[in-house]
């Protein structure tokens, strides 16, 4: 079939070439680099192997850039004068003469008394050692045109890939040959011609596969048994090198005291500082006796390990250049980089089967572990944590085993206990904390997969008592209550109903949680009252606040979610205004679309045409209908409903 055929025809007129820059060049072939080295890739010669072809491929189009600026009259086609898209760009045009010429010269023979082109050669790079990567296979047509080309010449795939990939005509095809250096284009043309396309199937569908595709790959190991007879010459390389090393010294006293962390790549004096353990910043215990700051700033450093040069020195270098077995993990809106400069020293211990570091640079808490038996398996933990105050700064996650969690607890925590809010009469458990101030272990419900109970921290100290819960993050959540702008101190009762809620926030980067009943609602057929409620966990780094909006049942015991809003001021200190609906079935079996919204909305509209002239709306609807919610304020203001 000949793909001629399906293109339209392109009046390729010589005329004076723009000037192509390094830079535009360089542009055209980060944007179309797939299409180029496909392109490459089937005009490559198959006897050089799959393997090869990919890498050839990959080689010759990185090395199509020009070293300085070149005229596209001199090296590129002419662009059609209709041209558009890549076709129409002289940078992109440059670029792909440079990869086709570059493609065809690699399928010549080796010629005697002759040096070797570059792209004859085996690339230099890219290189995977120990793989062999081929592109995925595919159906029997795409085989079927792959043992057609095979057979081809260099210039006559050139002339079928041209022509069903680049959908360029017999001229341009003929012109981009002729600048390529081929011999006779007249003579690829007709070999191109040829080919026959399964029926029903299109050149360009085909040329586009992933049989033809060196991006996408696959890898398998080499030759296994010729590896093996190469060991002893690469232990003994390497046993050199390790010689060579020892007696030239290595840098910065070696691998070892480094632990986990990656080779070190910079020697300038404040990464070295900040990296130093004698540097490190350690408070004194009594320092926030006298400090008008309750924050992680006057935190003095604890634990047995605090004077663990050794241990200290690897957990900064692990910060600073975390290697490749190194867990590292950040909530998010933490950037997870080297330290500024020398950190503060919270906690150096032992707690379960681990060794554990715990640092403050004033914007982040870092968590190192590493097990006691050695530093396979370290562990790096980011959290932002700045302008964290009073109950913010409270506590700190330092180890989460079998499903329990343990806090390092504030120098002016005066007792400790837990509070399960989904039995806010039962008495609280209290909670053991060694002299170090590190709590005993308590079940999270950031590791629990059902919600049968939601553990919260209440930390004691000289204003009262304060709730917490774990969710997922170095920094406990502090839980709030009340109206939006003037929150107080949740207890256990405020979050008996909305508790299950928060598993949609864990792991978000939360800084607070405040749960708001807003609204009470008598619902129809005598059914009782309903309660409507809303939670908004707001975030250390400021965006992405969530708001959830609650419905609770008569006698219900547990919230159910009626909407869920991201990034919405609603129900917050700038906005208090909220307004959500759901669809309810009565006992008698009709269908109702209930909402509520805060005091300060006074009339409800929905999209059915019920409306409300005040804060509660109940109105007859049907299974699986969608009413849209639209409030009013005294003022006139428009309020619409969390989604």
């Amino acid at each position: 079939m000949n793909v001629q055929s399906k293109v339209q025809s392109q009046d390729v007129v010589p005329r004076p070439g723009p000037v192509v820059d390094v830079e535009q060049a360089e542009a055209a072939l980060v944007e179309h680099y797939p299409r180029l080295v496909r392109l490459a890739y089937l005009v490559l010669p198959p006897s050089l192997g799959r393997n090869r072809r990919v890498l050839t491929a990959h080689s010759l189009t990185q090395r199509a850039l020009p070293r300085a600026r070149t005229s596209a009259d001199a090296a590129a086609v002419p662009a059609p004068r209709t041209a558009e898209g890549r076709n129409g760009d002289p940078g992109y045009g440059f670029v792909r003469l440079r990869v086709l010429r570059t493609a065809l010269d690699a399928g010549r023979p080796l010629r005697r008394r002759a040096w070797p082109r570059r792209s004859q050669l085996p690339p230099l790079l890219p290189q995977v050692w120990g793989l062999r990567l081929f592109p995925r296979s595919g159906g029997a047509d795409e085989l079927a045109l792959d043992q057609a080309l095979s057979a081809l010449s260099g210039p006559g795939r050139a002339a079928f890939v041209l022509r069903g990939l680049e959908r360029l005509d017999d001229r341009a095809v003929r012109n981009m040959l002729e600048a390529a250096g081929a011999e006779d284009p007249d003579a690829a043309l007709a070999e191109a011609d040829g080919v026959a396309v399964p029926a029903g199937k299109d050149a360009l569908a085909l040329l586009e596969s992933t049989e033809f595709d060196p991006c996408s790959l696959q890898a398998r190991p080499p030759d296994l048994m010729r590896r093996r007879q190469h060991v002893k010459a690469v232990i003994a390389a390497a046993a050199a090198t390790l010689v060579c090393g020892a007696l030239l010294g290595l840098p910065g006293g070696g691998w070892a005291p480094d632990g986990a962390a990656a080779p070190a790549y910079a020697q300038n004096p404040a990464g070295l500082a900040a990296l130093d353990p004698g540097r490190l910043t350690k408070v004194p215990a009594t320092a926030w006796q006298t400090s008008a700051r309750t924050d992680f700033s006057v935190w003095p450093a604890r634990g047995s390990l605090t004077g663990d040069r050794p241990l200290l020195r690897r957990a900064l270098a692990v910060w600073a250049r975390p290697g490749g077995s190194v867990q590292v993990s950040a909530t998010p809106g933490t950037q997870a980089g080297a330290p500024p400069g020398p950190p503060q020293l919270l906690y150096a211990g032992e707690v379960d089967q681990a060794r554990i570091v715990l640092f403050y640079d004033g914007l982040r808490i870092v968590r190192y572990a590493e097990p006691k038996d050695g530093t396979s398996g370290a562990a790096l933990d980011f959290a932002r944590a700045d302008g964290a105050t009073g109950p913010e700064a409270g506590a700190l996650v330092v180890d989460r085993a079998d499903g329990n969690v343990r806090y390092l607890t504030a120098p002016w925590v005066r007792g400790a206990a837990v509070r399960n809010l989904l039995k806010p009469s039962a008495a609280p458990m209290p909670l053991d904390r060694a002299p170090d101030g590190v709590t005993a272990p308590f079940a999270s419900p950031a590791l629990a997969r059902d919600c049968t109970s939601w553990n919260a921290l209440a930390l004691r100290d000289d204003a009262g008592t304060r709730l917490s819960t774990d969710l997922g993050e170095l920094v406990p959540a502090h839980l709030t209550a009340g109206r939006p702008g003037a929150p107080r101190e949740a207890v256990a009762a405020d979050w008996q109903h909305s508790a299950c809620s928060l598993t949609s926030v864990r792991s978000h980067g939360v800084r607070t949680v405040n749960s708001w009943a807003y609204a009470r609602q008598q619902l129809p057929e005598g059914s009782g009252a309903a309660d409507w409620a809303c939670a908004r966990a707001d975030t250390w780094r400021g965006g992405g606040a969530r708001t959830l909006a609650l419905f609770t049942v008569p006698g219900g015991t547990t919230a159910a979610v009626a909407a869920k809003s991201e990034g919405t001021p609603a129900c917050g200190s700038r906005d208090p205004l909220v307004l959500a609906g759901v669809l309810w079935k009565s006992r008698g079996g009709t269908w109702y679309v209930v909402a509520a919204a805060s005091r300060q909305v006074t009339s409800i509209a929905s999209s059915g045409g019920a409306r409300a002239t005040d804060n509660v709306l109940a109105a007859r609807s049907r299974q699986g209908a969608r009413t849209k919610l639209t409030g009013r304020t005294a003022t006139g203001r428009e309020v619409g409903a969390l989604r």
